[in-house]
């Protein structure tokens, strides 16, 4: 295997005069500078940028020209200077299955969430309505996107039919992806209004929400589906592959609602530094503490965290597969944070329990009585009005106590 003889400068290469007869000239390939090879050998070079550690390789012919391939391009051979085929796909195999083992693991803890949502009539406001139809999208989402990894991503054969089956499952993935988006923004708009409005006729609000959380995704899926059907005509491999223009119709929705929800998180914040309690020693303090934690707390709910995930590095950046393992957290494992923070820690939940455990015992301890027992969820709260879910936030305003 030949070597290639060492150039003083890239800018230079190409145009040295004393090349020896027969030997292939000194050429600049867009990446490394090829000095004067001797004919019949293989020249080779550290590749360039990260993959120090590798070999590019040129081969000179035995009539002193370089290789060129079918195309009649000169051609140099970078392979050992990226990833093997076998290693990317090793790689998104295993991002693959973490992604399923996340989806799994946020399904049964938004299933136990839903489970005891439902259970209890002291736990059925407002707030926590809009909770059940945000778990409920997480995790038809998240069933949905078990089987699409399982089925679909990893089998080529089907992705290479593509069957009507994959497409259907596609467009309903779609919908309830886009269906998680506005039930946080409804999240949002919900706690912003609580805010701003001290009575409120949360009957008619949760009607409008019903309409916004699954409706307005509705329209949204239709739409983008439409055109792609008609105007981009993508629709092979079970719509995974799509044009730049028909993603905009969904792409648009989903930031719109983003940003509306950090707008409501930045006057929510806003109102925790500016609306003292009055009960506190150091209401500037209190102030401060309580707006990181609600910006902690708040930001998996309104699904903030996913503003980071656009800022993608290329695949040959060595940052590439760190962003991959960390839009996997984030996305995977936001089910499991939501039912952690708003149901598995939610004081009143612990409540509800706690009164239904006692009645129980109540019950067992006085059924040969005439004594009369606690209902079981309690007459209090079964309208949903003293459902108090976690309380983020307490504060003052105007005459009214609000806590959240």
């Amino acid at each position: 295997m030949g070597e290639v003889r060492e150039t003083n400068s890239w800018g230079a290469c190409g145009n040295t005069t004393s090349t020896p007869s027969g030997y292939c000239p000194e050429i600049f390939d867009g990446f490394l500078c090829w000095g004067d090879t001797e004919p019949g050998t293989i020249a080779n070079q550290s590749c360039p940028n990260n993959m120090k550690a590798h070999f590019a390789f040129k081969e000179c012919w035995p009539n002193g020209s370089w290789f060129t391939n079918a195309a009649n391009i000169t051609w140099t051979d970078y392979q050992h200077c990226t990833k093997t085929s076998d290693e990317v796909l090793e790689f998104y195999r295993c991002i693959n299955f973490l992604y399923i083992i996340g989806y799994s693991i946020s399904s049964i803890a938004l299933l136990a969430s839903l489970v005891i949502f439902l259970s209890f009539r002291t736990l059925r406001c407002t707030r926590i309505k809009i909770h059940v139809q945000l778990f409920s999208s997480f995790l038809t989402n998240n069933v949905l996107s078990i089987i699409w990894y399982t089925e679909i991503v990893t089998k080529v054969a089907v992705t290479t039919e593509n069957p009507f089956w994959c497409k259907l499952l596609h467009v309903a993935k779609e919908y309830f992806m886009v269906a998680n988006y506005i039930w946080m923004f409804c999240e949002a708009l919900h706690l912003y209004i609580a805010l701003e409005l001290v009575f409120l006729n949360e009957e008619k609000t949760m009607k409008w929400f019903y309409v916004l959380g699954w409706g307005v995704p509705f329209l949204i899926v239709f739409v983008h589906n439409m055109v792609r059907v008609f105007h981009s005509k993508d629709t092979e491999r079970c719509l995974m592959q799509e044009d730049s223009f028909s993603a905009w119709f969904i792409s648009v929705p989903v930031v719109l609602s983003l940003g509306c929800s950090m707008v409501f998180l930045v006057d929510i914040l806003r109102v925790l530094l500016t609306i003292r309690n009055p009960s506190s020693q150091n209401p500037a303090p209190d102030g401060i503490r309580k707006a990181v934690r609600a910006a902690f707390i708040l930001t998996p709910l309104f699904g903030l965290q996913f503003i980071l995930i656009p800022v993608k590095p290329d695949s040959q950046h060595p940052l590439y597969a760190t962003h991959q393992y960390f839009s996997m957290i984030i996305i995977a494992y936001q089910g499991l944070c939501c039912a952690a923070l708003f149901c598995f820690a939610n004081h009143e939940v612990h409540q509800s329990m706690k009164r239904s455990f006692q009645r129980k015992l109540n019950f067992h301890n006085t059924r040969s009585t005439n004594f009369p027992t606690v209902d079981s969820n309690g007459a209090i709260g079964a309208n949903g009005h003293n459902c108090t879910a976690i309380p983020l936030l307490a504060m003052r305003k105007g005459s009214a106590q609000i806590e959240i």
